[in-house]
């Protein structure tokens, strides 16, 4: 079956659809003449490439080169986008450049597979951000559930051959550990089990020693999603050919790009992508954009995915009128009127126990460039900064101009740093300037180190963020529910103003007018009917006074204490 020619409608509306063996491509197509009833003009497709099986969400990519077969595979993707074009609806794809699973069984992911096996020698190895020194060559596993020589002693570890429907484990010597498959690598499958882990390329260890073992780029905090390095042309090219081949065969008319603020250059690599599409089409970056923070204008792409359409709108139909009655019943409860606080302590709290493993790379990255300052010093003044940094993402190139504005942020934060925590600011200040200017020789030992810590620190700043904000401040401030979203400054509810949108509109008509506005997506915490009943209620004075009374009465009736609440919420 071929697809109709691509499709060249303009862009009005996108119903997002998330796909899973349970809802197929088959289930998308039965649905399409009612999409189109509803009146929008593309479909938006969940990721489509073979993900972790049973994946509800498949942001778990481990293979570039198919069509997730559990969705109908690309006959049946092909299939829908004829249906799709037929009834002049546009097809747009979700793709996932940052990171793919390396969980169990790990054959799965055939070059991670080959990365373990063969280690920093091995053809693929510079798929993956690995820092193989911090382990003297190895590649750290914390997935054991007890110290290795624990869970030796107890036999949980085996020597084992791959059965044949275990892909590239198949036939060959590998351990196992229940789920979880390692191969062996080459000429060392002789001895017990302790005698070949011992040989291998990787470090097995306790998920409690993560801090330690762990040594290659995560998705935010989760072990399971690998850094992947799209930045070598081969890489991108092996990850994205069959999607670009799909989308000039006339399938797939649009991009979707998850949080491209965790690759190495995110303006470089959607560079890469335009450069590869047809002419117009359309390429959507998902991007969080804070209180008055700008889209870099030299992405090139139709704009965001949203969020800060979805924080003007939100601001912008929250009553004014109503704002005090709102604090009143936050301040009965003993919430504190200022976010600021709960999120500096949110934020350092991320740093320090969830970001461990990033935070000690930066650290090993920073020795290297200023070796006559100690680890620990240099730990306080890179956490300094990362906590007091506003923004996901400051960005700056090494070998190119910083963009004013990111070099402004990333000045506020050190300046801010510096004024919370004096004792370190000579060396705060010097952090700063490599992070602002890696290329400046006189202030480093090691260039190249210095242009590795600038980057990576970027692409740590946005899971310090994610993590500390939307899902652990949102959850112990909250004030106002409605507003308590990605993108969205719920302190702006106190004293809403219906200019956020007119000055968000009106740019968004300058500079993106193909940019997204959103209401509700896979990451938001609450449907958009949920918000907009909230933001109804609170509206209403007297409902709002009622409702938080009876919510209050509940509270004394089970004598759970108002701080406590707010704490077992975020857990």
């Amino acid at each position: 079956m071929t697809a109709a020619p691509a499709l060249q409608r303009p862009v009005t509306a996108t119903y997002r659809l998330q796909l899973h063996s349970g809802f197929t491509l088959a289930d998308a197509e039965r649905i399409v003449d009612y999409l189109a009833d509803l009146g929008v003009s593309h479909l938006y497709l969940s990721p489509i490439l073979v993900a972790m099986p049973g994946s509800m969400h498949c942001y778990d990519v481990v293979d570039h080169r198919h069509i997730n077969a559990e969705l109908g595979g690309e006959s049946g993707l092909r299939a829908l986008a004829t249906s799709a074009h037929d009834a002049g609806l546009g097809l747009v794809v979700d793709v996932v450049p940052n990171h793919m699973a390396l969980d169990a069984p790990q054959w799965r992911n055939a070059q991670a597979w080959s990365v373990l096996r063969e280690g920093q020698h091995s053809a693929l190895a510079h798929w993956f951000d690995v820092d193989w020194a911090a382990l003297d060559g190895k590649f750290g596993l914390p997935v054991l559930g007890q110290p290795l020589a624990d869970a030796l002693e107890a036999g949980e570890l085996t020597l084992d051959t791959g059965r044949p429907d275990e892909g590239v484990a198949a036939g060959q010597p590998i351990i196992r550990y229940f789920d979880h498959v390692f191969p062996v690598a080459q000429g060392t499958a002789e001895g017990d089990v302790e005698q070949v882990l011992a040989a291998q390329h990787y470090l097995l260890a306790s998920w409690k020693e993560g801090d330690d073992v762990l040594n290659y780029r995560r998705f935010f905090e989760v072990d399971t999603l690998i850094g992947v390095r799209v930045e070598e042309a081969d890489v991108f090219e092996a990850t994205h050919k069959v999607l670009l081949d799909l989308h000039h065969d006339g399938v797939i008319d649009g991009f979707r790009i998850d949080h491209p603020d965790g690759l190495h250059d995110p303006s470089g690599y959607l560079h890469t992508l335009a450069s590869l599409v047809r002419s117009g089409t359309p390429i959507w970056a998902e991007k969080i954009l804070e209180d008055d923070e700008r889209l870099p204008a030299e992405w090139e792409c139709s704009g965001t995915t949203g969020y800060d359409g979805l924080a003007a709108l939100s601001i912008a139909l929250t009553d004014p009128e109503s704002a005090h009655t709102v604090s009143r019943s936050w301040a009965r409860i003993g919430g504190t009127p200022d976010l600021d606080d709960v999120v500096e302590s949110t934020k350092r709290n991320t740093v320090e126990e969830l970001l461990g493993p990033e935070v000690n790379r930066l650290v090993r990255r920073a020795a290297e460039v200023t070796p006559q300052r100690s680890s620990d010093d240099l730990k306080e003044a890179l956490s300094a900064i990362l906590v007091r940094l506003h923004v996901y993402r400051a960005y700056v190139t090494p070998g190119q101009e910083p963009d004013p504005d990111s070099a402004e942020r990333l000045k506020e934060a050190v300046n801010r740093a510096c004024t919370a925590e004096p004792a370190h600011e000579e060396l705060i200040r010097e952090v700063g300037e490599v992070l602002l200017n890696p290329d400046a020789g006189a202030h480093n030992a090691d260039t190249e180190a210095a242009r590795d810590l600038c980057v990576r620190f970027q692409q740590t700043t946005g899971p310090v963020m994610a993590k500390s904000i939307e899902d652990t401040a949102f959850y112990r401030w909250h004030r106002l529910d409605a507003l308590n979203e990605v993108g969205i400054n719920p302190a702006h509810g106190a004293s809403p103003q219906v200019r956020i949108l007119h000055d968000w509109a009106a740019h968004q008509q300058s500079s993106w007018p193909q940019g997204m506005s959103t209401v509700s997506t896979h990451d938001t915490k609450r449907s958009e009917d949920v918000r907009a009943r909230l933001l109804a209620v609170a509206g209403d004075e007297e409902a709002w006074q009622q409702c938080s009374a009876a919510a209050y009465e509940v509270r004394e009736e089970h004598g759970v204490d108002a701080d406590d609440d707010k704490d077992d919420a975020a857990d």
